[in-house]
């Protein structure tokens, strides 16, 4: 039981510290308007993102330990849709969300002068769309974990 409550509450404290903190992570970058405030907030939220990352980890680790210990977990509807779901977010970075930054940060390291070139606007649309996506799914995975609806 103190082993159950002691990974409660590493996952709890990891979804606060951890996934809160992603969802700032596309508002840190859109009031830039230079080029050297683009580098800047990009640097800020690569920053952050270590966080996520960290937080994310403990998450799953402290989630499946959690239903290590209380197998029962998973049979549960909510449970294994959760994770079902996390595992798809965690997927989405090193996958979709990896590919769509590369082009930011070749043009955040290549290009000259203070204004920002539009193609950088449609790159990052096409970003924070599928970072939108991922939000949803965290933010459906936290609604999941409070409700236990099924």
């Amino acid at each position: 039981m103190v082993l159950y409550n002691l990974l409660l509450f590493i996952h709890i404290l990891s979804a606060i510290l951890g996934v809160g903190p992603g969802f700032i992570l596309i508002t840190v970058v859109t009031k830039a308007a230079t080029m050297t405030e683009l580098r800047h907030a990009f640097h800020i939220r690569n920053r952050i993102h270590v966080l996520v990352m960290v937080g994310g980890a403990l998450l799953l680790t402290s989630g499946l330990g959690m239903g290590l210990l209380r197998p029962y977990l998973f049979s549960q509807g909510w449970y294994v849709l959760s994770l079902l779901l996390f595992m798809i977010a965690l997927a989405l970075g090193p996958t979709i969300l990896a590919k769509k930054s590369a082009p930011i940060k070749l043009l955040l390291k290549e290009h000259q002068g203070e204004g920002i070139p539009e193609a950088y606007n449609v790159l990052a649309r096409r970003l924070f769309f599928y970072e939108r996506i991922e939000l949803a799914i965290l933010f459906i995975v936290i609604v999941l974990m409070i409700l236990k609806p099924f």
